[in-house]
């Protein structure tokens, strides 16, 4: 659906150019050129989605995580007194597992990031070699 839309729109705007036809100017190139830029973006975006959703499961997994050491760290059942035997190392061990939790998340988000960085900087890079043919004189 989102495909018919977009060809009726760049049909639209190649209709509105054709009369206006000058020496040198390949209207169908440059609105292919356009439709290439916003599917770059569309899969832009998609990616970043993604990176999003990644990143929040990631999140409840670390907090589903740390609940569930707090309370096997209190230990405590009603009725009963805390463990206070071993505490420092549990405490030391819950300070290196969220310092684990916390690299994963800067990583996941820095993928996330550079994957759709790459999807934009591919397109520009088209860009700049379609502009480059677009610019050389013709023979």
């Amino acid at each position: 659906m989102e495909s018919t839309k977009q060809s009726n729109f760049l049909g639209g705007c190649l209709k509105f150019i054709e009369p206006l036809r000058l020496p040198g100017f390949d209207a169908n190139a440059i609105l292919d050129s356009r439709r290439k830029d916003i599917e770059a973006l569309a899969t832009a975006g998609a990616t970043a989605l993604t990176g999003i959703q990644s990143l929040g499961q990631k999140q409840m997994e670390i907090l589903t995580g740390t609940m569930t050491r707090v309370r096997a760290l209190s230990g405590k059942q009603p009725g009963q007194e805390a463990r206070p035997a071993g505490a420092s190392e549990a405490v030391q061990q819950a300070f290196y597992t969220t310092l684990s939790d916390v690299r994963e998340l800067f990583g996941t988000a820095y993928r996330a990031q550079s994957d759709s960085y790459a999807v934009i900087s591919k397109r520009v890079a088209e860009n700049v070699e379609e502009l480059r043919t677009l610019l050389q004189p013709r023979k």
